[in-house]
């Protein structure tokens, strides 16, 4: 407990400290169903290989991400019934392709992420890790959109993210950065147009609470804080707390945002693939109402499944 207690102290400390503004990654639901993305130290949490695709939906903006990670593993030599037995190591990668498109903007980019986890105890159920990603981003501006006046040039640019991640039976927390090098060039005069790419800082913690042993249900209350340069005086109006419920292959859940508005989520896996939808209920302002955003997610499992008993860690 005490161990748990300085993490979240210490990542907490540090999270007020930093500074930073929005990412061009779009899907919201990937905090939900693809974390990874946003801190490179979850890579390789889960002991197994999958890979998933989010896509999200609002109005004309849309996006897309195919991410997929794993824990680098060896085949090691075993006993009788079981000849063969896989020994993780500490070294996890991961990567994405993703695409996004919003208002005059548009993105695509590709990424390469990379861990290494610390075990803290003897029986490996409790890990410190670090990531880092790396990334590449081409971005252009419809110039349809903005005019002949404002023809800006196409602009292929390099970022990479940071994030140092605690999580054990129970408990996790994790802080990240995204997007440190910021945006690769100045905007326009008017400051209108630019690249919509800046850092951004990431903390979380969360625990789970067994319910039901024979029923495999879990209730997971967290929280998420992040925090832009516009924000970061103002850290106590970005906590978003999210509360997940598994029962054994199922799992839903809600988000409550600092600005009111709420979200809801379901993810359901199959023996080898699992399909999530997130659903954000749309922002009302006293002249218009925003467009809701849709997002859905589908996964693949490609771990061998070496025993004909149902692994719900997986999640």
């Amino acid at each position: 407990m005490v161990e748990r207690i300085f993490l979240s102290v210490l990542f907490v400390s540090v999270s007020c400290l930093a500074k930073g503004q929005q990412t061009p990654l779009s899907p919201v639901s990937s905090w939900v169903f693809t974390p990874y993305v946003y801190n490179p130290a979850m890579v390789g949490s889960k002991d197994f290989f999958s890979i998933g695709l989010n896509a999200a939906f609002q109005g004309n903006s849309n996006a897309q991400l195919i991410s997929g990670d794993t824990r680098i593993s060896k085949t090691g030599s075993g006993y009788f019934s079981s000849p063969e037995v896989s020994e993780f190591k500490n070294i996890g990668i991961g990567g994405s392709v993703f695409k996004d498109i919003s208002g005059i903007s548009k993105n695509i980019g590709i990424s390469a992420s990379f861990s290494y986890h610390v075990p803290l105890n003897v029986s490996h159920l409790s890990f410190l890790s670090f990531g880092i990603s790396v990334k590449g981003i081409y971005n252009s501006l419809d110039n349809d959109l903005v005019g002949p006046a404002h023809s800006f040039k196409k602009t292929l640019y390099p970022d990479f993210d940071l994030g140092v991640y605690y999580y054990g039976t129970s408990f996790f927390t994790g802080l990240s950065s995204t997007n440190i090098l910021g945006n690769p060039w100045k905007s326009d005069t008017l400051k209108i147009f630019k690249i919509p790419v800046s850092r951004q800082y990431f903390f979380t913690a969360g625990y789970k609470i067994l319910l039901s042993k024979p029923m495999n249900i879990v209730l997971e209350p967290s929280a998420l804080i992040f925090v832009n340069d516009s924000t970061i005086r103002k850290i106590s109006d970005n906590i978003n707390p999210i509360i997940k419920l598994y029962i054994e292959d199922f799992s839903f859940g809600t988000s409550f945002y600092s600005d009111g508005k709420i979200s809801f989520f379901a993810q359901y896996r199959y023996p080898r693939i699992w399909v999530g939808v997130f659903y954000e209920l749309p922002e009302k302002t006293a002249y218009f109402s925003k467009s809701p955003i849709v997002e859905f997610t589908l996964g693949l499992n490609l771990q061998p499944v070496k025993s004909k008993i149902s692994n719900h860690g997986h999640w």
